[in-house]
């Protein structure tokens, strides 16, 4: 498994801005966002290579912020697996910019995810496994 990877796009807007998501008051792209979008190229590079009866489970994360993005600007996550460590999944993150004639690294980072029995750890956090 180690080496799968996937990407994940997003054209920054005003529900993504730090603002918005209560994470401080400036009008740009916000950490939780960008952590979010990391999370979402994990899950791509994951799909379809993990039982029907199992998912994953964001453990750890290490990351540094580098930029600040625009409203308006498109930014790219890229996550490669590259550790397995039995049920741990260590993928190396990177987010780029390409905007007005600028490119470069907006944050990266490292991302811990957990395999899981889905129906197991939806009763250990107390929800259905239809919620």
């Amino acid at each position: 498994m180690p080496g799968l990877n996937a990407s994940a796009p997003l054209t920054v807007g005003e529900v993504d801005t730090a603002a918005c998501v209560r994470s401080g008051d400036v009008p740009v792209l916000a950490t939780p966002r960008l952590v979010a979008l990391c999370e979402e190229a994990c899950c791509q590079a994951l799909a379809g290579h993990l039982l029907p009866d199992r998912t994953s489970v964001a453990s750890r994360i290490q990351f540094d912020h580098l930029v600040p993005v625009p409203v308006g600007a498109t930014v790219r996550a890229e996550a490669t697996l590259e550790k397995v460590e039995g049920r741990r999944l260590v993928f190396t993150l990177s987010v780029t910019l390409s905007h007005d004639n600028r490119s470069g690294l907006v944050a990266a980072g490292r991302l811990t995810r957990v395999v899981v029995q889905r129906s197991a750890f939806l009763v250990k956090a107390g929800c259905s496994e239809t919620s």
